[in-house]
């Protein structure tokens, strides 16, 4: 826990644990049952959620009142989420704000993903600004700002831009990891074809407003993509 409010908590969910229970994913942890056998409240909700092998700040309500005034604030876009991304690639730019709509790619030629998100003419409107926090030995740790909330925004994003992420099944410089993900599950050869064993997508930073004043908490780094960016040289 990195928060404790009357209305609220803010955890750090770890890396490869669910926001909450999933009925296909038994043998995965999730944040909101292990959150409410540890408080003892069972009214706890998740007024957002993180992908399974994303790390970072996840908010959990309290009750049925704060879970409203989260659903308008998200609706209203009032809730800023900064996430850092270790990327494939040095950008030669500092600071770029990418406007590209996405949408389904489709089946087809070199996709064989149904999910893939892509840059595309008819898709729905997507903004992110991006910021270079450093570069290391062909890579970068890149800080994200989503200012619309479309599915894998980031990472199809950064893909667009040649910059695929570390560990990324779906977007990553390998295009068979999805499949043989899906056919065989997280094997030691494919954490070392992909360098980790997830995606390396964390979200550092949330803020919002609250009760007449503005809350924002953040954490630091996830351990695994700390030592990854370390490890370079």
């Amino acid at each position: 826990m990195v928060a404790e409010h009357p209305d609220f908590y803010v955890i750090h969910k770890p890396a490869l644990w669910l926001t909450h229970p999933v009925r296909a994913r038994v043998d995965v942890p999730d944040i909101l049952t292990f959150m409410r056998r540890e408080t003892g409240e069972p009214d706890l909700a998740p007024p957002h959620r993180l992908d399974r092998e994303t790390s970072g700040t996840q908010l959990l309500t309290r009750d049925a009142d704060a879970a409203r005034r989260f659903f308008t604030l998200f609706k209203t876009h009032l809730v800023g989420k900064t996430y850092l991304a270790l990327v494939h690639g040095t950008p030669d730019w500092e600071r770029r704000t990418l406007d590209a709509p996405l949408g389904d790619l489709g089946l087809g030629g070199a996709n064989r993903i149904a999910i893939r998100q892509a840059v595309v003419p008819d898709g729905r409107a997507a903004v992110t600004d991006f910021r270079v926090v450093g570069r290391r030995a062909g890579h970068a740790l890149i800080e994200a700002y989503p200012r619309s909330g479309r599915l894998h925004q980031i990472r199809a994003h950064l893909a667009h831009l040649g910059l695929p992420m570390v560990g990324d099944k779906i977007y990553g410089r390998d295009p068979q990891a999805f499949l043989d993900f899906m056919e065989h599950g997280q094997t030691p050869e494919l954490t070392a074809r992909l360098g980790l064993a997830r995606q390396a997508l964390h979200a550092a930073r949330i803020a919002f407003p609250w009760d007449g004043g503005q809350v924002a908490v953040a954490v630091p780094l996830a351990p695994d993509l700390q030592a990854y960016w370390d490890a370079l040289t």
